[in-house]
C-alpha cells in the first residue's frame, strides 16, 4: 500500500490537493451452496471490530495474479473450500474518492471442503455458513457492515434476475 498527496488543477482553474491509497486489486467470492453463503469473521483493525464478510483479498507481494486465480485461492486460503464451477458478477471500487483498489467479485458453486491455509493474520478468522434470510438480517441489524460485501450481494441478487 502506498499513500500520495496529487496537486491538482480543478476545471474552474483553482488548485488542489487529492489524497490517494493505491492498493493492489483484490477479489471476492461469494461461496453458496443451495440457499446458504459462506462467511468468515475476522478482527478488522482500522474500526476495532470483528467483522463477518465474504473471503477476499490480495495477491501476497502485490504479484500480479489472474482474477480468477486469486479468487479460488482467496477461497481456499480463507475457508478451506474449492469451487467446482468460479462465475464472474462484476467489478467493485473499493472507495473511488481516495483509493485506486478495484475487486472482481465471483460466485463459488459446486463446493468441496478441505483445511484453510490462512496467512498468519487472519489466525483468528472464524468461517460459517449463513442461510440467505439470516445474512441479510445481519445486514438490517448492522451485524454485518463489509461494503465490499454488501455490494457483491447486490451484484449476486442481479446475476439470478438475469434469464
Amino acid at each position: 500500500m502506498t499513500v500520495r498527496e496529487d496537486g491538482i488543477r480543478r476545471p474552474d482553474g483553482s488548485s488542489g490537493v487529492y489524497g490517494v491509497v493505491d492498493k493492489p486489486d483484490y477479489a471476492l467470492v461469494i461461496p453458496m451452496d443451495g440457499d446458504r453463503l459462506h462467511l468468515v469473521e475476522q478482527f478488522r483493525y482500522p474500526v476495532g471490530l470483528r467483522r463477518w464478510e465474504f473471503p477476499q483479498g490480495t495477491a501476497p507481494d502485490l504479484a500480479e495474479v489472474p482474477a480468477h486465480e486469486l479468487a479460488a485461492r482467496e477461497l481456499r486460503e480463507e475457508t478451506g473450500l474449492i469451487a467446482g464451477r468460479l462465475e464472474e458478477l462484476g467489478l467493485l471500487d473499493v472507495c473511488p474518492g481516495m483509493s485506486s483498489q478495484r475487486g472482481r467479485v465471483f460466485l463459488a458453486t459446486e463446493l468441496t471442503a478441505g483445511p484453510h491455509e490462512r496467512e498468519p493474520e487472519e489466525q483468528d478468522m472464524r468461517a460459517a455458513w449463513f442461510a440467505r434470510d439470516e445474512f441479510e438480517k445481519l445486514i438490517e441489524q448492522g451485524e454485518i457492515t463489509d461494503a465490499q460485501s454488501i455490494a457483491a450481494y447486490a451484484l449476486l441478487l442481479l446475476h439470478e434476475r438475469r434469464p
